[in-house]
């Protein structure tokens, strides 16, 4: 999946030059390297070791000199050790995560995200627990300190002309899906005639009050 052009060019618009940037839940840093091309300093932090040796190679490869990548629980940890002016994160959205941002983050100071929006899978009759509505977004971001600018949904909608094009769509999410119940849900929802698959995201960007 590639970076969503809107919220790209939120950041852009943030004047990223000089910048130290945090990336949280960078996985394999798609975002953090797209940052690190533009920020003085970039960090991304995640749990997966085998994700952040992924990022570490390709930041080598694309010989970018000024990124570092630390594993951490971005749920737990403290960012203020890393003195952050701009804090991102890219589908890893969590209350605790705002409430940390707002901890880390100075007067005026960014926060960027795009998170899961409830409309996510909606076929599959199941809101994640990671997924969040405008509402809901807006008041996380106010308990923990920040003005939102832009809480913006993008939405995908795929559609299919027979079930077997519905369950080829949705292919490499079969195993994640059966182990929490979505895949038949799904099914079911094929079977009774839907013919569609929704991906739909909240792209976020907050000031530090």
């Amino acid at each position: 999946m590639s970076l969503s052009p809107r919220f790209l060019a939120l950041l852009t618009a943030e004047g990223l030059e000089g910048k130290r940037s945090l990336d949280l839940g960078c996985g394999t840093g798609r975002l953090t390297l797209w940052l690190a091309a533009r920020v003085k300093h970039a960090v991304g932090l995640d749990r997966d070791a085998r994700a952040l040796d992924q990022a570490r190679r390709l930041a080598e490869e694309g010989r970018l000199a000024n990124v570092e990548f630390h594993e951490a629980d971005v749920d737990r940890e403290e960012y203020a050790r890393w003195k952050p002016g701009l804090i991102t994160a890219y589908l890893c959205a969590s209350d605790a995560l705002v409430e940390r941002a707002g901890r880390a983050l100075a007067p005026r100071s960014c926060l960027a995200m795009v998170a899961f929006h409830v409309d996510q899978w909606q076929e599959t009759d199941k809101v994640s627990r990671f997924a969040y509505d405008e509402t809901r977004m807006e008041r996380v971001l106010c308990s923990a300190g920040f003005i939102p600018e832009a809480i913006d949904v993008e939405r995908e909608v795929a559609h299919f002309g027979s079930v077997e094009e519905g369950l080829a769509a949705a292919v490499g999410l079969e195993d994640k899906w059966r182990a929490d119940g979505r895949w038949f849900r799904y099914i079911a929802f094929l079977e009774r005639g839907g013919r569609t698959l929704t991906r739909a995201h909240l792209i976020v960007k907050a000031r530090k009050s």
